[in-house]
């Protein structure tokens, strides 16, 4: 094919009837969202198809990455992409990829440094290039070219330094000079840094991704890894005249390759006062060009999309954003499961959590039509000038503030702040003298029959010829123990979902244009283990649903409160089938991708927010209380992080948490009855037994007192942890500080850890507590509407009056409800195909419960800045320490700061 060339006045085809305008508004704003969080999402791969043969094909091709391209440079890239058009050379697209990121960096910002893609693009393009050496002794052949490439390109220090080959010209070692710069100053100029940084990166390396991959067999060192894939790969690679072997090596070290490149492009701290820290504030792009079937660089460019494609479950977020255009083989869509739409559904999949590939096919007239432009990207950081000069800056500002503090040092011995945040007070303090006794069967009952004497005010109108429809509401089983009821937020839930019921069949008494609901309340058994099965029954009903009465149609489901292995696929079940689904607590960011983006829509803040969230907050708040002195506190500087790595959400918010925050971490597995999954590669320690653990974790607190605990497993092993620490812990003569999520807010609010002097607990929740100050007029009704509710429906003193589950499904549903009515406008029907677009173009916003609620159009996030809360547990009452997002109208997390905005 012949070379680019760079035209500007390309146009973006605008096939009739695509909604072009749609992509062409979107793609600048996925690559740089004005929102910096927003680039935690991992589009999926997409994949435009040109319809035209022969030249046609080629400039059709070559327009539509013109046009792709044109926002993405303006005399210099604005951002990191990559342009790759179809050659042959070098044989791996992978390495041209990287190369072409790593020499387009934007100006004035510090490149991105490479150093998995450096390392393993030297070493796989050695095996390539001479497969004939793969024999013994190969490992440490590697090391040395590894080392000699480093210096070669003059990376890092080792670049700086003399080579090995030095040694060939250095004196003889008879001179008594001579060796004496042989042994003494070549070791430590020369063979010393070499042999520290190739072990250095090898543990980087095989700890980060490589040692988790099939390719490692159980090896522990980089070099005897990529060893033992030349032993593997060189037989294949030697024999020329067989094309298929020879393609099944190239496409093991493109996996290798490919890997690494993906593990540089995960999103890189900010600079903040570090003038030459990377600063990449923008998505990363490669722009894909495929040729036909046969042609030159068609292998290698399909050999790049099919590997891509196996990697994204394994690579981390969020990765590049990859446009393939030109002409794809009919296999190679048909492996990648690419999904043909619309440009309109491709713009709503730029902004979404993974998925499935999508494709789009341009037909010969749209490429030789009329075009729309695409806007420039507007990066929401731009850098003015070199780091040199920010540096310099930076330095005598140093110098200044040093000379400051060396004056006032003499003058203050202890300066700072040192307050604790929320107090020095533990969850003991003022406690009730025993927990709230739970009446778990009686609770449950009331909010069931509280649903159902909703159901029958529905299906009175139905009598009266109004439109009346149902929605499903999948909740896990009923509590059969007072345990059951602490770990599980199944009863707050159920009465956040009859109280909205009972306000819209209310309103819906004055109101013609309100669609009145009925809620059928699904069990899907213990921890939501027959998700799945209840989804794929739902299915079947919904599609034989003719002779069905219109009031019992279904046209949306609330679902689900936890996020776990089985809710996932459960909503992968109901987005194949196009049911609208309102999310309730699920907080996982994995619970969005494939399927479940044509018809979920979480509520609550993702893992990804909350965890950089607590991370920030954790590290520049005082809730570490100080040896020696418990009135005072300090941030924390290590993180001790206990996960459950079988469980979904857990291994989702520890892992985010981790990469998260600033200090260092330590990470250890508990899980009680000893599933520990596809153990991560990070080498944490597995532990079944709480005693254990709480021996562990103190001894991680004596090694830093400086330290948090930072829970992300579920409230019954935080439980039996609280017990193991009464019993057998060796560090609850000093208070413990306790980070967790919202799973642990129902169990502590029933003053189930009231009596641990050393707990102070802090955890995540989705709405402001009673008596907060900045708290909403349509939370304060909430709560009088709830006290109403338990009066009516409930028995006893309630522990949840200040938990956000309640108030969370009651929003969710106020969501739904709205829905319904917005689609009845445009279709009499009520369909569940109304009410999905209903959601896709983003419903009214209003105040609710749990803040101000505003969907984004086309995007299936939670709502824009959903409010996130940290509370800190006292003996009666939680208090808000930290509230983020919009809490009410006009309020925003921009101005609120870190930690809300990192």
């Amino acid at each position: 094919m012949t070379p680019f060339r760079d035209d500007s006045d390309e146009l973006f085809p605008d096939p009739v009837n695509a909604r072009a305008e749609i992509f062409v508004s979107d793609y600048p704003t996925a690559v740089t969202p004005a929102d910096p969080a927003r680039l935690d999402t991992r589009p999926p791969l997409f994949v435009f198809r040109v319809d035209a043969d022969g030249p046609a094909g080629e400039e059709g091709t070559r327009r539509v990455l013109r046009a792709l391209r044109r926002p993405l440079d303006d005399r210099g890239p604005l951002v990191p992409y990559a342009l790759v058009p179809a050659t042959e050379e070098p044989v791996l697209l992978t390495e041209q990829a990287g190369l072409l990121l790593e020499n387009g960096t934007p100006r004035h910002m510090t490149p991105d440094r490479y150093p998995h893609f450096a390392v393993v693009r030297s070493l796989v393009t050695h095996i390539r290039d001479h497969p004939q050496q793969s024999v013994g002794g190969y490992a440490e052949e590697l090391r040395r070219h590894a080392c000699d490439r480093q210096q070669e390109e003059r990376r890092g220090l080792l670049g700086h330094l003399p080579r090995a080959a030095s040694t060939d010209v250095s004196p003889d070692g008879g001179d008594l000079k001579g060796w004496l710069l042989k042994v003494f100053w070549l070791s430590f100029t020369c063979h010393l840094p070499r042999w520290i940084w190739s072990r250095r990166i090898s543990r980087k390396v095989m700890r980060r991704w490589l040692g988790g991959m099939r390719e490692a067999g159980g090896r522990r060192d980089l070099y005897q890894v990529m060893a033992h894939v030349a032993a593997t790969q060189a037989p294949r690679l030697r024999v020329a005249s067989d094309e298929r072997r020879r393609e099944q090596a190239l496409q093991t070290l493109e996996k290798l390759l490919l890997r690494a490149l993906l593990e540089d492009l995960a999103t890189p701290r900010t600079g903040r006062y570090l003038p030459k820290r990377r600063r990449r504030t923008a998505r990363p792009v490669l722009l894909v060009e495929v040729p036909p079937p046969g042609a030159d660089g068609a292998g290698r460019a399909e050999r790049f999309l099919r590997v891509l494609h196996e990697l994204r479950d394994t690579a981390p977020r969020p990765g590049p954003l990859v446009i393939a255009v030109g002409k794809p083989s009919d296999a190679l869509v048909a492996e990648l499961g690419a999904r043909e739409s619309s440009l309109s559904h491709a713009a709503t999949a730029l902004g979404s959590h993974d998925g499935t590939p999508v494709a789009f096919t341009f037909d010969g007239a749209s490429l030789t039509g009329p075009g729309l432009p695409i806007a420039r990207v507007e990066p929401y950081r731009r850098f003015r000038s070199s780091w040199r000069t920010t540096t310099s800056l930076l330095a005598g500002a140093a110098a200044l503030a040093l000379t400051a503090g060396g004056i006032a040092a003499d003058r203050i011995r202890d300066g700072g702040d040192h307050s604790c945040v929320g107090g020095t007070a533990s969850v003991a303090d003022d406690a009730r003298a025993r927990p709230v006794p739970l009446r778990g069967k009686g609770w449950y009952a009331g909010a069931l029959k509280a649903i159902t004497d909703q159901n029958r005010r529905a299906e009175a109108y139905a009598a009266q010829g109004r439109d009346v429809r149902t929605v499903v509401a999948f909740v896990s089983s009923p509590p059969r123990s007072e345990d059951d009821m602490r770990f599980d937020g199944t009863i707050p839930e159920l009465r956040g979902i009859a109280m909205w019921q009972q306000q819209l069949n209310k309103d819906a008494g004055s109101d013609e244009n309100t669609v009145p609901l009925r809620v059928e309340v699904r069990t899907t058994g213990e921890a939501y283990r027959d998700a799945v099965a209840e989804a794929r029954k739902l299915v079947a009903e919904v599609r034989d649903e003719q002779d069905t009465e219109d009031h019992e149609k279904i046209v949306g489901v609330l679902a689900y409160a936890q996020s776990r292995d089985e809710t996932r696929t459960a909503l992968q079940v109901l987005g194949r089938a196009g049911i609208p689904t309102v999310g309730t607590t699920a907080t996982a960011n994995e619970m969005l991708a494939g399927e479940a983006t044509r018809s979920y829509w979480p509520f609550t803040p993702d893992n990804g927010r909350e965890a950089r969230i607590e991370a920030n907050f954790a590290h520049g708040a005082n809730i570490v209380a100080r040896h020696g002195d418990t009135d005072s506190c300090t941030p924390a500087r290590r993180a001790v992080v206990i996960r459950n790595p079988a469980d979904l959400y857990s291994r989702s918010l520890a892992g985010r948490f981790v990469s998260a925050f600033p200090g260092t971490t330590r990470v250890f597995d508990f899980n009680q009855e000893g599933d520990f999954g596809p153990q991560p590669p990070d080498g944490a320690p597995a532990l079944t037994d709480a005693g254990v653990l709480a021996g562990q974790l103190c001894k991680a607190l004596a090694e830093e007192p400086r330290s948090i605990v930072y829970w992300s497993a579920r409230a019954k092993d935080f439980t039996a942890f609280i017990s193991a620490m009464d019993n057998r812990g060796t560090c609850v003569d000093h208070p413990v500080t306790v980070l967790g999520g919202n799973e642990l807010t129902n169990v502590a609010q029933t003053g189930a850890y009231a009596n641990q002097l050393w707990l102070r607990l802090y955890y995540s929740a989705h709405r402001l507590p009673d008596g907060h100050e900045s708290l909403s007029a349509e939370t304060r009704q909430f709560l009088s509407r709830y006290d109403a509710f338990v009066k009516t429906y409930g028995a006893g003193a309630d522990p949840w009056r200040q938990d956000g589950h309640s108030a969370v499904s009651y929003d969710a549903f106020h969501v739904l409800s709205d829905a319904v009515n917005q689609a009845r406008s445009r279709d009499e029907r009520i369909e569940r195909r109304s009410v999905l677009i209903t959601l896709a173009g983003g419903i009214a916003p209003f105040n609710g419960a749990t803040g101000y609620i505003a969907y984004a159009p086309d995007v299936n996030d939670p709502p824009v800045d959903k409010t996130l809360v940290i509370l800190r547990q006292l003996g009666t009452e939680p208090q808000a320490v930290l509230v983020c997002g919009a809490f009410d109208l006009g309020e925003s997390s921009r101005e609120q700061g870190l930690p809300c905005v990192p």
